[in-house]
């Protein structure tokens, strides 16, 4: 989308279908140590490497709502943006996020609704070129 949008001025009569936003993290040991004292996910096959070793990734794996929460920051601050509430979500984990890999998350606008002010949203994680997280998103964007 144009880099002249300036989203913290957004209002919602300028959303439109095919807007898109995106947000890049690396996961680390401390976003997975940090999520787990958070959440109390403390399942071993995201704690323990002695653990993870034996299961069918070999090597400990990301809580999969970590990189789900990108979205929120992406919502709150980008799109829809500013005072916007997330109302609803769908999420199907398709491969699992490693340490050391590098996370972009997207929104793209797929529908408007005027008269609820809800937008809806294509939301997706991407980790070397795959998709890895696919969902939808909705969001309420109050009147300033």
């Amino acid at each position: 989308m144009s880099k002249l949008i300036n989203f913290d001025t957004l209002l919602f009569e300028d959303i439109k279908r095919g807007m898109e936003v995106s947000y890049t993290q690396t996961i680390t040991d401390c976003d997975i140590k940090t999520f787990a004292g958070l959440s109390g996910d403390h399942n071993p096959v995201h704690i323990s490497d002695e653990y993870a070793q034996n299961t069918r990734w070999e090597r400990r794996i990301a809580h999969g709502l970590i990189s789900v929460s990108f979205f929120s920051g992406l919502m709150g601050t980008k799109l829809p943006g500013i005072g916007c509430v997330w109302v609803s979500q769908t999420i199907k984990f398709l491969k699992p996020v490693y340490i050391g890999d590098t996370v972009t998350a997207k929104l793209i606008v797929t529908d408007i609704d005027p008269e609820r002010r809800r937008v809806f949203l294509q939301s997706i994680c991407i980790v070397k070129g795959e998709i890895v997280i696919d969902g939808e998103s909705e969001a309420f964007v109050p009147k300033q």
